[in-house]
């Protein structure tokens, strides 16, 4: 019963919670897989081939082990690495990030100035920059911006604090100076230090984030090809992390909440 499969989401490490958590509240009945693949992270710095083939690697194992029935690309990074060749190679579903949020933006956006901030790989794909191209016909004056070191906050688990509040402001100025009127939120991670990156950015930039839009693209997408549950139940939630998987428990509990209570394993085969 294909129905009955479930969701599969996966990250390099936390920040996809955010939109596992959005599907699951949306859509209480489906059945939900998340992976982080924290043994690996953070995928920012890498470069887009060798994230493509983690992506891949992970797609894989959720669609022949857990037999999912869709896959969302919770990680902006993985999307704009993979996205496409997952689409031609996945024999299920596939839903990404990046277009959700780039439509939320361009929906909320009065002035059409919108800074985009996120990983060096996504940022330097110019996966969002086509995405607001492709989604908008008018002029939008956009500012991309990488801001290197913010998910490793979220993956040690801080969402505030001195050192923090230092960093976003060096890493925001760009953003500051260019008086946008919305910032998209290109990293699942950073709706983590929302609270930290508008204490820097000022109360009238509206922040936006990709994870409720993704959730609405899945309701959508599971309607239209007739695979959403039709059984009234309490969805089962798996989480399954390739590194330590106390630590993952510690610190997913803190961000997503108690239904994180345990964490399976999975290794990766060493490279021959």
């Amino acid at each position: 019963m294909p129905n009955e499969q479930p969701i599969g989401i996966f990250d390099s490490g936390f920040g996809g919670l955010t939109v596992a958590r959005a599907v699951i509240d949306l859509l209480p009945c489906e059945d939900v897989v998340y992976f982080g693949d924290t043994a690996r992270y953070p995928y920012g710095p890498r470069s887009l081939d060798e994230v493509r083939d983690f992506a891949m690697q992970i797609s894989s194992y959720l669609v022949n082990q857990h037999s999912v029935k869709l896959l969302v690309v919770a990680c902006n990074t993985a999307a704009a690495a993979a996205l496409d060749d997952l689409t031609e190679t996945v024999n299920v579903p596939i839903i990404g990030v990046i277009y959700p949020g780039a439509q939320a933006a361009i929906d909320v956006s009065e002035k059409g100035k919108i800074g985009v901030i996120g990983t060096v790989g996504t940022i330097n794909s110019g996966a969002y920059v086509r995405a607001f191209q492709e989604l908008s016909s008018d002029q939008l004056e956009l500012f991309p911006l990488a801001c290197p070191g913010f998910v490793e906050f979220v993956e040690r688990g801080e969402s505030s604090g001195e050192k923090l509040h230092v960093l976003a402001e060096r890493l925001l100025a760009p953003i500051v100076s260019a008086e946008v009127d919305t910032l998209l939120l290109g990293c699942t991670h950073y709706p983590y230090l929302a609270r930290a990156i508008a204490k820097v950015v000022g109360s009238d930039v509206v922040l936006v984030s990709s994870a409720d839009e993704t959730a609405f693209a899945v309701a959508k997408l599971l309607k239209e090809m007739d695979l959403a549950t039709e059984e009234e139940k309490n969805g089962k939630r798996v989480f399954i992390s390739s590194g330590d998987v106390s630590w993952f428990a510690e610190v997913g509990q803190r961000l997503f909440g108690p239904e994180l209570a345990s964490v399976q394993a999975h290794e990766w085969n060493p490279s021959p």
